[in-house]
C-alpha cells in the first residue's frame, strides 16, 4: 500500500550527477516554486589501493547548487551503500541541510558492527544521523511535501523516497534492461525485495523513477529514468506477470554469480557512520579494517 497520495501537480526540477568510477547517479531536487533543494546518494571519492579520499565528485554539486543559489533543505541516503562512500557529511559542512537515511540503519549497524568489530565505541543507533526516516513518513523541500516508503530486500535499511512525481528509488530497482538490486548481502532477501519492488510500481503509471546506479547492460549508453508504466511493462526481473517465487529462482542464481563491490569494505565502515571516517587512533591516524572470512 502507498502511503499518501502522489502529488502528480508538483514536478521537481531534478539534476543528475553520473560517477563513472562506481557507477552512481546523485540527484539534486529541487521545488519547482522555491530554491530549495534536496541532494540524493552524493558520493566520496577514494582511492583504495592509495588509501586517499578525496571530493572532486562532491564538490561539482556544491559548485552547481552554489551557482543556481539553492538551498539545500535535505541530504538522503536511500541506503547505506555498499559500492561508494557517502560524501553527505562533507557537503553538510559547506552548504547546510539535514542528513536522512531510513530507521532501519540500526539494523545494519548491527550487523556490520560486529562484521567490523567496532566495538562498544560505536553507536548503533542512528544517532550518526539527523533523521530517521520510518515507513510513511513526510518531511518539506521547499513547498513541496515528500514521503518515505519503506523497500528493503536489497538492505533492510532501504528506502523509496516520493517527491511530486518523481520516485528515487536507490538500488530495489534498476532501468527495465538491468531488472533489480541484488538481495545476497547480510541483511538481504530476495523474497522481500520482489515485495518491495511491487509496492513501488504500485505508484501511478506516470511517475518518474529515478535509479541510483546503471551499468548500461549490453553497452548501451548510461541511462538513470525511467517510469511505473515502462518498468511494469518492460523489466526483465519484475514486470507484469512474473510471480514471486519466479522472481526469486532467478534473483537467488543471478547472486550466485555476483563478486562482491570492490569498495564494500569501505563502503559499509564509512556509510554506517552517515558517511563520516573511523574516529582516529591516539597517533591521529584514521584506519579501515579488513574482516578476514566475513563477508
Amino acid at each position: 500500500m502507498i502511503p499518501h497520495p502522489v502529488d502528480l501537480t508538483t514536478k521537481p526540477k531534478v539534476t543528475a550527477f553520473f560517477d563513472e568510477p562506481t557507477n552512481t547517479v546523485s540527484y539534486v531536487v529541487k521545488d519547482p516554486q522555491s530554491t530549495s533543494c534536496a541532494i540524493l546518494d552524493s558520493v566520496m571519492d577514494i582511492d583504495y589501493a592509495g588509501g586517499r579520499i578525496s571530493y572532486d565528485s562532491a564538490d561539482k554539486i556544491i559548485r552547481f547548487v552554489e551557482a543556481e543559489g539553492l538551498t539545500v533543505e535535505w541530504l538522503i541516503e536511500t541506503h547505506a551503500h555498499a559500492d561508494h562512500l557517502s560524501a553527505a557529511p562533507y557537503i553538510q559542512g559547506k552548504l547546510g541541510g539535514k542528513l536522512g537515511i531510513g530507521e532501519n540503519i540500526t539494523v545494519v549497524q548491527e550487523v556490520f558492527g560486529k562484521i567490523f568489530n567496532e566495538g562498544t565505541e560505536f553507536q548503533r543507533d542512528g544517532s550518526q544521523f539527523d533523521r530517521l526516516f520510518r515507513d510513511g513518513d513526510t518531511y518539506r523541500i521547499g513547498n513541496m511535501t515528500a514521503f518515505s516508503m519503506l523497500t528493503p530486500g536489497h538492505t533492510p535499511a532501504c528506502m523509496t523516497h516520493v517527491i511530486g512525481d518523481a520516485a528515487f528509488v536507490g538500488d530495489t530497482l534498476m532501468m527495465p534492461d538491468g531488472g533489480t538490486a541484488r538481495a545476497d548481502f547480510p541483511g538481504g532477501d530476495a523474497r522481500i525485495l520482489y515485495r518491495s519492488t511491487k509496492r513501488v510500481l504500485e505508484l501511478p503509471p506516470e511517475v518518474r523513477l529515478f535509479m541510483c546506479h546503471d551499468y548500461g547492460p549490453g553497452g548501451r549508453e548510461i541511462r538513470w529514468e525511467t517510469t511505473v508504466a515502462e518498468e511494469r511493462a518492460h523489466n526483465i526481473h519484475v514486470r507484469d506477470g512474473i510471480t514471486e517465487d519466479e522472481f526469486v529462482a532467478v534473483r537467488e542464481a543471478r547472486d550466485k554469480t555476483l563478486s562482491l563491490p570492490k569498495l564494500i569494505i569501505p563502503s559499509i565502515q564509512v556509510n554506517i557512520r552517515g558517511g563520516n571516517l573511523p574516529e582516529p587512533d591516539e597517533s591521529g591516524k584514521r584506519h579501515l579494517k579488513v574482516p578476514i572470512n566475513e563477508l
